[in-house]
């Protein structure tokens, strides 16, 4: 049995070595050392010795089995690096690579970072809110009469159990005060969306930057401040401004603000933003809705503002179109 082990042995390891791919190796396998094979078969006929042999022709038909396993991984390993030389065989290495880009944030989304960033400076925190609200957090909170145009559904997107999408980010600013107590500094981020005709200064859906700060003895004077502080961040120490006043339901005084800026082409002023002090109307609503007085209108004041971040981003990069933004298309995004 010991003559049959290494004549085995020696073509087996011959046969392994002539193998051609890993098909034929596989099948060669299987025939050795499978259920029914030839290496099996001999170690099933290790009960038929004596006492004294099998110890002896046991290590011998270990060491042989050891020995064909060893050559089928050492053949599968050529074979396989002898396929991938052929695969590169036809490849250049001396061409040049494919040229590839790397991405960046969106131009909105770097500025609404950057504002983010500043306003956080001034102690606002960042607040957010639901796309899809309801008319009394939309509109009646925000003391905003049942016949205004901005509750037309020719101007609004609404749903058909009522419910809308938000017109503004003000919306977020009275889920705001329904949960907290003053003092309550925000600002609120976020898309919103209006049936306008889209064209090169109008989209249907927008982005707004809105803020809230509320507490005892707030001023028209700390509005002011607090606008011009950012804006200066934003466009440099020399911009002025002028604060013209203005109507909003849900804010009495309500401002535009203009700004004139060397690095917004200097000589003329442009309408930037929107505030004003918001409107005891606006304290009562929500104290309603809360069922206490934690906004109570004779202790506590407030200031709004708003702002749209893709008029922002259009001024700031003398875009002539807003649909640039939207458009998705790499050489315009790429400059950013």
């Amino acid at each position: 049995m010991e003559a049959q082990i290494q004549t085995l042995a020696t073509q087996a390891l011959a046969e392994i070595a002539a193998c051609a791919d890993e098909s034929q190796l596989e099948a060669l396998r299987v025939r050795l050392l499978g259920k029914g094979g030839e290496l099996t078969a001999l170690s099933d006929r290790m009960r038929e010795l004596s006492k004294e042999d099998k110890p002896r022709i046991g290590k011998v038909l270990n060491e042989t089995r050891a020995s064909v396993n060893a050559a089928m991984e050492a053949r599968n390993a050529a074979l396989t690096a002898a396929q991938e030389t052929r695969a590169f065989e036809g490849v250049d290495v001396s061409l040049p690579s494919i040229g590839f880009s790397q991405g960046a944030l969106h131009p909105i989304t770097q500025l609404m970072d950057r504002a983010v960033q500043i306003f956080r400076r001034m102690g606002f925190a960042l607040a957010d809110g639901p796309d899809i609200e309801t008319e009394w957090h939309c509109f009646d909170a925000l003391n905003t009469p049942a016949d205004h145009p901005a509750r037309n559904e020719a101007d609004t997107f609404y749903m058909p159990d009522g419910r809308l999408l938000r017109t503004h980010t003000s919306s977020i600013q009275i889920r705001t005060l329904e949960h907290m107590a003053p003092p309550v500094r925000i600002i609120a981020p976020g898309a919103a969306y209006r049936r306008d005709e889209v064209d090169a200064t109008h989209l249907a859906q927008f982005t707004q930057m809105e803020g809230l700060y509320v507490d005892e003895d707030v001023t028209l004077g700390d509005l002011r401040g607090t606008l011009e502080f950012f804006f200066r961040e934003l466009f440099g120490e020399d911009a002025e401004f002028r604060f013209r006043p203005h109507f909003f339901p849900f804010t009495e005084p309500s401002f535009e603000v203009d700004i004139k800026a060397a690095a917004l082409g200097g000589g003329r002023w442009l309408e930037i933003a929107g505030c004003g002090m918001v409107d005891p109307a606006v304290f009562e609503a929500v104290n309603l809705r809360r069922g206490d007085s934690a906004l109570d209108p004779e202790r506590y004041t407030g200031f709004a503002f708003g702002f749209g971040l893709d008029r922002l981003a259009m001024i700031m990069s003398q875009v002539p179109d807003i649909r640039l933004f939207t458009d998705g298309d790499q050489r315009f995004l790429s400059q950013f």
